[in-house]
């Protein structure tokens, strides 16, 4: 996964920076760089809703990853899932939520900053490594907005999550007019 990340980050260089130093990318290239795709919106779970715009802010609610047939995807932390696997479902959040700013927004170039993530671990209780897990959602999340991805973050181990997911990944960011 490593590898991957680099390969990606040295591709959004490639398209972010010219010769005078100028940005030329937006996050939909980036994630095009980066061979991603964002899925459809995840449907709400019970009573609330994917997004709330409060003045610049946009408070987006948690998503659990869901595989490509739509079911969450489970398992606990340090028993049924590694450290890797976890890192990849926060990451899988993270696209779902670019979804959702993405049909609140639409364009993700009107996203000015991430300003913070929650980063939730259904994991065992001797797994201490959350911050590690939550980093597949933090290095997305500066790949595909740059230094403006840098955000403000909580990374908390949990006894269970809905749908008995591994992650739940929740953020909010600021956005243009």
């Amino acid at each position: 996964m490593k590898t991957t990340l680099m390969i990606g980050l040295l591709a959004i260089l490639c398209l972010t920076v010219t010769s005078r130093g100028a940005t030329t990318s937006t996050p939909t290239q980036r994630l095009a760089a980066l061979g991603l795709t964002l899925p459809a919106v995840p449907p709400s779970i019970a009573n609330y809703v994917p997004a709330v715009r409060s003045g610049k802010l946009i408070f987006l609610a948690g998503q659990i990853a869901r595989g490509s047939n739509g079911q969450p995807l489970t398992g606990k932390v340090g028993r049924e899932l590694t450290e890797a696997q976890a890192a990849e479902a926060a990451r899988t959040c993270v696209l779902q939520l670019l979804a959702v700013l993405q049909a609140e927004l639409g364009d993700l170039a009107r996203v000015q900053r991430i300003v913070r993530v929650g980063g939730f671990v259904n994991c065992t209780d001797d797994f201490t490594a959350q911050p590690k897990v939550v980093n597949g959602a933090s290095d997305l999340l500066v790949a595909v907005f740059g230094p403006a991805g840098r955000h403000a973050r909580a990374a908390v181990g949990v006894n269970a999550l809905p749908a008995g997911a591994p992650v739940e990944i929740d953020l909010i960011a600021e956005v243009a007019d």
